[in-house]
């Protein structure tokens, strides 16, 4: 009843996902937005802010997201107004929202979103829910990754949100986690198998 706490406003390309946004959270309350928290940098996730910042919302990022978001000077993109080092814990209302830095992944500034009361993680783009990771893995940290999703492991939730779920997604376990990180080491050893049988860092 005491306000909202959003992430990523998924603007990129598509400003009425914005406003689909909102309109969908003023169906559930007519509370201010209190917040709005960037998961990591990337364009597809943290543009379209404006119209969240001007409904009052402070926005709240890792500090090297803003770093990122400084540099690159993007005229739309809300730079954050407060950063995260490790670990920041916002309570609204009576519900804390806690922010982990878990290290390096699919960037350097991932936050993850964790409520612990629900025992509920908002993981984006680093952790997939039966499917592999994007790609060639654009701006993956390893053997980091796999260290960040130790990190993940060791925190008390039960259920999990990706940050590009498809319809009919269900809830990520632990176990989803698991397999991933398996999914990683495995593909690790191949590549480096290949490029010991002498093909080239693309190839292999």
């Amino acid at each position: 009843p005491d306000g909202v706490i959003a992430t990523d406003p998924i603007g990129f390309q598509r400003p009425q996902a914005v406003t689909t946004y909102l309109a969908e959270i003023r169906k559930i309350t007519r509370a201010p937005i209190r917040y709005l928290v960037y998961s990591h940098h990337h364009y597809d996730h943290i543009a379209g802010g404006k119209p969240f910042k001007d409904a009052g919302a402070i926005v709240v990022a890792h500090r090297n997201a803003r770093a990122r978001l400084l540099a690159l000077a993007r005229p739309d993109i809300v730079i954050p107004d407060e950063t995260v080092d490790n670990f920041r814990a916002l309570e609204v209302g009576g519900v804390r929202v806690e922010l982990h830095y878990l290290g390096r992944n699919h960037s350097d500034n991932m936050l993850l979103v964790l409520l612990p009361v629900e025992k509920l993680v908002f993981a984006v783009d680093f952790v997939p829910v039966e499917a592999v990771g994007f790609r060639d893995f654009p701006d993956g940290y390893f053997p980091d990754w796999i260290e960040s999703l130790d990190r993940l492991l060791a925190l008390d939730w039960d259920r999990m949100i990706g940050g590009h779920p498809f319809p009919g997604e269900r809830y990520g376990t632990k176990d989803d986690v698991r397999a991933f990180k398996q999914y990683l080491l495995d593909l690790n050893e191949a590549v480096k198998a290949a490029a010991a049988q002498g093909k080239s860092w693309d190839a292999a």
